[in-house]
């Protein structure tokens, strides 16, 4: 089997092509000469707006509407850029905020202020620069099929542009062509402030997004950690339960049905009641295989999903459970397993130290993330610093980049949440 890594290509585009899309940056010039005058009337009714707030209250109910069509005309202003100069401006991160606070604290409206700004200047000068140029290099071009001919060979457009004589009509086009040829590849240079002060104020903040991902890659790192510290003390849980439970029981009943065997001809009776002590040695080392089975994936749950291993895990429970699936059908593996490790520990918890009467578990799934709910009407006051229950739960939902959260103020109720994402990439079994 053989394998092919691609890599994208580090080449610069040929200078053919660059030229080619020089010339939507010719255009976006074009285009921010006119874009700048709305951007100064803007501008102006903002600033206006400000020096009217010491005035009362009128300046700060223009300033709010102005500010947010400064907003609007920023997402424009940045879909423009894009579309004519061909280069990448990443979306600013919206947030979700009440409808007072984004209008008057949007930073995207106010970063699109700042912009405006700048560009109602910049935009004006190279726009306006631009459109003169490359109207003069046209009409230099255009004058023999527009213009009149003037008696010594020479051209007139419009009575006033004349270019008289071979050698000005050879030197105008040589200058005219030469300038036609350059203005897309010097357009490409200018717009490049127009894209840098876009990403800057119009685009996503680089600096939070570095911020971000790096806050991000710490915590999946320590959660990294966590899973593997927790794996490795559940191994450990279980070899102990086993050497210091099942293994010692099985030990006896050898040893107890090794005592009937020698004493079933001798003393039936005797070996009778050895065979029964056995059988009840038994049965109590099958209850503590299933105590140290617990946190290993059961059958009905690999079987038959959450729908139908919830509710049986719920029958089992010291306290009145009510179980509440909605429809979340069959998940991936690794979602379903630790929904119910959290199920099963959050229960474990309210029989131990919750003195609830009664408990309720609710699990939802909406496409992308599963949110599985515990309450219970205990004495609360469970905190995820204090004891492994909890804090071993949080490492389990944040080593698959889930979150945990536990609401539990004293006197109660007590609420666990826990959010799994629906595709993980991991698999238990």
């Amino acid at each position: 089997m053989t394998t092919q890594t691609l890599t994208p290509s580090l080449e610069r585009p040929s200078l053919p092509r660059r030229w080619q899309a020089g010339w939507g940056s010719v255009l976006l010039l074009i285009t921010s000469a006119l874009t700048s005058i709305g951007a100064m009337v803007l501008v102006s009714l903002v600033l206006t707006a400000v020096l009217l707030i010491s005035a009362g209250g009128l300046g700060l109910l223009l300033l709010v509407p102005l500010v947010w069509l400064c907003g609007v005309v920023g997402h424009a202003e940045r879909h423009r850029v894009v579309a004519l100069s061909g280069r990448r401006v990443d979306p600013p991160a919206r947030r979700v905020q009440p409808l007072w606070r984004r209008l008057l604290f949007d930073q995207h409206a106010w970063r699109s202020t700042a912009y405006l700004v700048l560009h109602a200047m910049w935009g004006a000068v190279t726009g306006w620069l631009m459109l003169i140029g490359l109207s003069q290099t046209l009409l230099v071009l255009g004058a023999p099929l527009l213009g009149g001919r003037l008696p010594d060979g020479g051209y007139s457009l419009f009575g006033w542009l004349r270019i008289e004589g071979t050698t000005q009509i050879a030197t105008a086009w040589t200058i005219a062509l030469v300038a036609l040829l350059v203005m897309p590849l010097l357009a490409h240079l200018v717009t490049s402030v127009d894209v840098m002060l876009a990403r800057w104020l119009l685009g996503r903040d680089e600096r939070k997004v570095v911020e971000h991902l790096s806050a991000r890659v710490d915590t999946l790192s320590e959660s990294r950690r966590e899973a593997v510290d927790s794996v490795e003390a559940e191994r450990r849980r279980i070899e102990r339960d086993l050497h210091d439970g099942p293994q010692q029981r099985m030990v006896s009943i050898a040893m107890t049905l090794g005592m009937a065997k020698e004493a079933i001809h001798r003393d039936p009776d005797a070996a009778a009641q050895l065979v029964d002590e056995a059988h009840r040695s038994a049965k109590e080392a099958i209850v503590e295989m299933r105590h140290v089975a617990r946190g290993i994936v059961p059958p009905i749950l690999a079987d038959r999903g959450l729908e139908a291993a919830l509710p049986a895990l719920a029958a089992r429970a010291a306290v009145p459970v009510s179980v509440e699936v909605r429809d979340v059908g069959r998940l991936d593996p690794t979602t379903e397993a630790i929904a119910y490790f959290v199920v099963s520990e959050a229960l474990t918890n309210v029989a131990k130290h919750s003195g609830a009467q009664h408990a309720e578990v609710v699990v939802t799934a909406d496409g992308e993330q599963l949110t599985a709910t515990v309450t219970d009407d205990g004495v609360g006051g469970a905190d995820p610093a204090r004891g492994t229950g909890l804090t071993g739960l949080r490492q389990r939902v944040t080593a698959v980049d889930g979150t945990l959260d536990v609401t539990s103020p004293e006197g109660g109720p007590t609420a666990l949440t826990a959010t799994l994402p629906l595709r993980t990439g991991r698999s238990l079994r």
